[in-house]
């Protein structure tokens, strides 16, 4: 258990940006805030402007794959005059230097500064008009930074305080290791799938594991994997009444490649709704090869919440989805891949 991997989501790199890796700071205050509360350190002249309007915008880019508009992030400004020690305390933290001092628009950041868990990071331009350009062209960088931040204090929990009934019946059915918040009190067993859920009337989450043999080479596609989910949750997750069951609204679905615990994946992101009926919600998968077994596990966690934003309640469960953990080789257990934070190297580019 000691070596679980943390979160690895993928950056591209651009060569106008460097980045530097605070080591643990000597403050031992904890960091403020909720998760995706985020406070941008800003000239009060300048975040009214069109620059501070292009960050504003970029931090509260929609969330993929939601059913209604939910921004990437609470954000909060404060000008530099007023970051104070208090607010030093913030767990998520932007600071935006605009001076002639600097020659071209740069990132860095930082981590664990003045609290911890903490992520930091400085974005610096020459003038105004670079500035808003390059958050606007590093729009997603921004949001994955923040995002792996608290997907990896998410995982940190969860390794202190996981759900041991489905740590052991996954390990017992798949040969897989995960860990999945202790409020999944729920479970069903079904044909190489496992469902664990809080079966609440509202702000229900959700977590499901299930496997096939690999035998077509296409099965890394969005068209193979709709046929499969659909076909593995109709018989698994049924309806309220007969002829009901859990589809998925292929035309709010995308796939991406993505890499998890340095292994490729294919990450679905989406709605699904229950077929003879009004209930529905947001849904993230991931499809994996066990190379051992020859065989594809797929994990997906999926919320129900009419009631509710679901921002939260989603990216709280999709952290789980880096944790499952395939059976390993020899040769891959002596590799130790390290947690997300030690993986850039001492001064990279980011983008």
């Amino acid at each position: 258990m000691k070596h679980f991997l943390y979160l690895s989501m993928l950056l591209v790199l651009f060569s106008s940006c460097s980045g530097k890796k605070g080591g643990k700071s000597v403050f031992s205050a904890t960091s403020s805030g909720n998760a995706y509360e985020l406070l941008v350190v800003v000239d009060q002249q300048l975040w009214e402007r069109p620059a501070g309007r292009a960050l504003n915008d970029v931090l509260k880019t929609d969330v993929p794959g939601l059913p209604q508009s939910e921004a990437s992030f609470r954000v909060m400004f404060t000008d530099p005059a007023y970051f104070d020690a208090t607010l030093k305390l913030v767990r998520n933290i932007v600071e935006v230097k605009v001076s002639d001092i600097y020659t071209q628009p740069k990132m860095t950041y930082e981590y664990d500064v003045y609290a911890n868990p903490q992520a930091i990071l400085t974005i610096q331009a020459p003038d105004e008009k670079s500035f808003g350009e390059y958050v606007t062209q590093h729009s997603q960088t921004i949001i994955d930074f923040f995002n792996r931040a608290e997907m990896n204090r998410q995982m940190r929990v969860l390794e202190g305080n996981y759900n041991n009934f489905v740590y052991t019946m996954v390990k017992s059915m798949f040969g897989c290791e995960v860990w999945v918040p202790g409020a999944l009190s729920s479970h069903k067993m079904g044909e190489h799938f496992v469902w664990a859920g809080t079966n609440t009337a509202t702000g229900d989450q959700n977590f499901v594991v299930y496997s096939f043999p690999y035998t077509d080479p296409k099965t890394f596609t969005k068209e193979f994997f709709l046929h499969k989910r659909d076909s593995v949750m109709k018989i698994n997750i049924p309806g309220a009444r007969e002829g009901m069951y859990m589809a998925t609204d292929t035309m709010f679905t995308n796939v991406k490649p993505i890499s998890v615990q340095g292994k490729y994946a294919l990450e679905a992101r989406g709605l699904w709704r229950i077929k003879g009926d009004f209930m529905g919600g947001p849904f993230v998968s991931h499809m994996r090869l066990d190379t051992i077994n020859q065989r594809i596990v797929v994990s997906e966690v999926f919320v129900y919440s009419p009631d509710k934003m679901k921002r939260n309640l989603i990216r709280q469960m999709e952290a789980s989805l880096y944790t499952l953990r395939l059976p390993r080789s020899l040769d891959d257990m002596k590799i130790e891949i390290p947690e997300v934070r030690k993986e850039f190297p001492k001064n990279p580019d980011i983008r």
